[in-house]
């Protein structure tokens, strides 16, 4: 599914994060101290190789909402920006924190000239962010940041599960309707 948001096009897709060929960056789920660990950021740490870990290591350790752009080895892509969100019903507020990441992600993907960046769903796996309160904070902050955008021209949602990628196709509907 695709929308299109102030020039910004949103693509929700199912998917791998590591192989978004044709994307400049890809988001990593990270933990605060930025190591390999499992989901999200196991796999791109796998996929990327042990260069990223050693890049990683000046960055560490980050605190919820933050994000560090680091190179992308041997991904696909040219970078990965890292980020740490928080962990549902104990970090707060969540729902800020969490939109912080995106924000913080588009910030540094347009201080670096990117066009195109590819997120995981932060915060829904272990750090047991429900997967619909979790896509109306990405979906809405990614919406409302668009406008402000020079750089970036698609965002793109890779999701992990079919039942992902049904929850944020419907809330990417429910919030262009109700914009319109």
């Amino acid at each position: 599914m695709k929308g299109n948001v102030s020039g910004v096009e949103i693509e929700l897709v199912q998917g791998d994060i590591t192989k978004q060929e044709g994307i400049d960056a890809v988001v990593n789920a990270a933990n605060a101290q930025l190591l390999p660990g499992g989901g999200v950021a196991g796999a791109i740490h796998r996929a990327a190789g042990p260069q990223l870990a050693q890049e990683c290591r000046k960055y560490a350790p980050i605190r919820p909402g933050e994000a560090v752009i680091t190179g992308a080895y041997n991904l696909p892509n040219r970078y990965v920006i890292h980020c740490l969100g928080p962990r549902y019903g104990i970090d707060r507020p969540e729902e800020e924190l969490l939109a912080n990441c995106y924000r913080n992600a588009l910030r540094l993907a347009e201080e670096k000239g990117l066009e195109s960046v590819a997120f995981p769903a932060i915060s829904t796996g272990a750090f047991g962010y429900p997967v619909e309160e979790a896509a109306r904070v990405a979906l809405r902050t990614v919406m409302e940041t668009a406008p402000t955008l020079k750089h970036v021209k698609r965002v793109r949602f890779v999701l992990y599960s079919p039942r992902d990628l049904e929850v944020h196709e419907r809330v990417l509907r429910e919030l262009t309707e109700s914009a319109t």
